[in-house]
């Protein structure tokens, strides 16, 4: 698939994303249009995803005749969770149709500590 990465994405996600082609919106000098127009651009381009991490772009662009995906990163976009995240972030863009909106979460914590309840308090005690 052909997927446009919006200025909040971290670009290490591009060398796991193995299959698709990854392209920046800033290389294409995208990063400055609205949202409607860069949605409008890469349709344009022939993307089939926009990576992004903007959640509100579904309550302010009709999506239902948009012939791109929207895959939305929420929570962190810090790489060092990201990265633990990439299997879900694939399975998420494998999934996309167009017009689609699919969010996926990444978690502030690590995932074994949040399972468990734990929560850092001040001062990193728990």
């Amino acid at each position: 698939m052909l997927v446009l990465f919006d200025h909040g994405t971290p670009r290490g996600l591009a060398r796991e994303l193995s299959g698709h082609k990854v392209t920046r919106a800033m290389s294409l000098g995208w990063d400055q249009l609205s949202n409607g127009e860069l949605l409008k651009a890469a349709e344009d381009a022939g993307f089939q995803v926009l990576l992004t991490t903007d959640r509100k772009i579904r309550y302010q662009q009709n999506l239902a005749k948009r012939k791109i995906a929207l895959v939305v990163l929420c929570g962190t976009t810090k790489w060092s969770r990201v990265r633990l995240c990439c299997a879900e972030i694939q399975a998420a863009i494998g999934k996309a149709a167009p017009g689609s909106y699919i969010e996926v979460q990444i978690p502030f914590e690590n995932r074994a500590s949040a399972s468990l309840g734990e929560r850092k308090g001040p001062k990193g005690s728990l």
